[in-house]
């Protein structure tokens, strides 16, 4: 049995992808390569549309803008996501308050 339906699978899977800081970004490949393989995790899961977003590269997950995490936020309020996929939700949200305005803009929107 699988949660996953027609009506998720006609709208885009996101792979978010983030790492905190320059240093993780330059010397750990082996983390950005796992988060960038979600993308066959999805298509192996049944989505086509398939779109990567990895704005936040060496941004902190606190006290730092993070124009990805705005991206995907504005296309979850828009309807536009099926799935939403991360290596781990903290990637998305560490501290109380970002996971819930995530989950709140997608409840919000109806999606």
């Amino acid at each position: 049995m699988t949660k996953i339906t027609p009506e998720h699978l006609a709208r885009s899977a996101f792979i978010y992808v983030r790492q905190s800081t320059a240093d993780q970004v330059l010397n750990h490949h082996e983390s950005r390569r796992r988060h960038y393989a979600l993308v066959d995790r999805a298509r192996v899961l049944g989505w086509e549309a398939v779109e990567v977003i990895d704005d936040d590269l060496g941004r902190s997950g606190s006290g730092m803008a993070r124009p990805g995490f705005e991206k995907l936020l504005a296309a979850i309020g828009e309807g536009r996501v099926g799935a939403v996929v991360s290596i781990e939700a903290s990637r998305l949200a560490r501290n109380g308050a970002m996971g819930p305005r995530c989950w709140s803009s997608a409840a919000w929107s109806g999606h």
